[in-house]
């Protein structure tokens, strides 16, 4: 199994990045080989659609599971088709993070996500409006 935890650096040690679609990186942990690797979020800095690209880089990997802690709508919904499972709340280092997914301490996302403050609207879409909603 393939667990990705979202994180700040590119090791273990690295603290939780509390956000998925523009964390820095990536830590995947290999149940199966006990080994892990790390990947740059290719989505960090993007304008829009963070959430997407990343879930798809993690989609790409081939991870069974994330853990971050917190997770957007459209992200859920790209890891939820690719049948990965997505549990929130991870707080401390990667490693910390992967022994509370493994004790069952964190929550599993069984439903869609709420967007949060700053999602949704994007400055497009409030541009449309004022143009009548063109």
């Amino acid at each position: 199994m393939k667990i990705a935890v979202s994180a700040a650096a590119a090791r273990p040690e690295a603290a939780v990045d509390g956000h998925f679609g523009r964390c820095a990186y990536f830590v995947i942990y290999d149940t199966a080989a006990q080994s892990w690797q790390a990947i740059a979020n290719p989505a960090s800095g993007a304008g829009g659609g963070a959430g997407i690209q990343a879930a798809q880089a993690v989609v790409d990997q081939g991870v069974n599971v994330v853990v971050t802690g917190s997770l957007g709508p459209n992200a859920y919904r790209v890891l939820q088709a690719a049948g990965i499972r997505c549990f929130t709340g991870a707080r401390g280092t990667v490693k910390e993070a992967v022994a509370a997914y493994e004790k069952g301490a964190l929550k599993e996302v069984r439903d869609e996500p709420a967007p949060r403050p700053g999602m949704g609207m994007g400055r497009g879409r409030q541009m449309s409006l004022r143009k009548g909603g063109e």
